[in-house]
């Protein structure tokens, strides 16, 4: 009625005000009222989507179903993103460490003080529980993702699934790997399809559900963990703390360095466009599809 809110107001200044209108109570006896009566400190929660696809249930089955297919076959299944850019320097890291004091940082987090930017791309295989960060230097482009993709599958997939002609690859709808980007389907076509005669099949996760992707809370949340309070100071330390990430369910990360300069901006000619082997599948085409090598 008088515009007080008490919500935001701490157990203290409830206590004065309550022991102003003549009602004596301390700060502990506040907190201890309002747990009783269910209330505690609360923070907004991401729950509500503005973004919310027609066919978003529709994909979410079709992704199960592709997914089950290849499984039951052996065939490898891996999800794919990047990680949020990184500046490499002494710079503040979110998170606790157990430290006898703590470690001083620069006060702001410029670009010129940083010894160049970390661009982590991620490669989780589902069926095996294996991750691989490629770290990029330049700029998170398609070619930059398909380069991650393609060094995954000549120093590890093609040895771990010896003899398949197939992959299935789970990316969200945005990004360097969108569903909507040309650049994208073509680098695919040449840096993967056509280098190593793989059928290399596509499913995009819809609008707005990129949190289901399984890289994301199997493989980026356990780095983030394990380098949580420690300032990423070289590419060195970022490859070293992706490489000792550990979990109990078996999860075992390698990584890399990318020191190749992507251009930004870049799109494929007509040409290139025109000789992409490009198969969409008859449930949602835009999200689904299939890129096979050219003969």
């Amino acid at each position: 009625m008088t515009g007080l809110r008490w919500s935001r107001r701490t157990t203290t200044t409830i206590a004065q005000e309550l022991t102003s209108l003549g009602i004596a109570v301390s700060p502990n006896t506040v907190a201890r009222l309002l747990h009783d009566i269910g209330y505690s400190l609360r923070v907004n929660q991401k729950q509500i989507s503005t973004s919310h696809s027609p066919q978003r249930n529709l994909q979410f089955e079709y992704l199960a179903e592709l997914r089950d297919r290849f499984q039951r076959r052996h065939l490898p299944i891996i999800s794919v993103d990047t990680k949020k850019r990184e500046l490499v320097g002494n710079f503040k890291n979110p998170g606790q460490r157990w430290e006898l004091a703590p470690r001083s940082v620069y006060d702001h987090d410029f670009r010129t003080d940083s010894i160049g930017v970390a661009i982590p791309y991620g490669i989780y295989d589902v069926m095996q529980n294996c991750g691989t960060l490629v770290v990029g230097t330049s700029h998170d482009t398609p070619a930059f993702a398909a380069h991650a993709i393609a060094h995954w599958w000549h120093q590890e997939g093609s040895t771990r699934y010896r003899g398949s002609r197939q992959l299935l690859i789970l990316a969200d709808t945005g990004g360097s790997n969108s569903c909507r980007c040309y650049a994208w389907k073509t680098e695919v076509q040449w840096q993967l399809a056509n280098s190593f005669a793989l059928a290399v099949t596509v499913a995009h996760y819809p609008t707005g559900a990129s949190k289901w992707n399984p890289i994301e809370h199997r493989l980026f949340s356990e780095i983030s963990r394990n380098w949580a309070g420690e300032p990423l100071d070289s590419y060195q330390r970022i490859l070293n703390y992706a490489r000792t990430t550990q979990t109990q369910t078996g999860l075992r990360v390698t990584a890399y360095l990318d020191r190749r300069h992507y251009l930004r901006g870049l799109k494929p000619t007509p040409d290139q466009v025109a000789s992409l082997r490009l198969q969409r599948h008859e449930t949602l085409p835009d999200w689904n599809y299939t890129i096979k090598p050219q003969l």
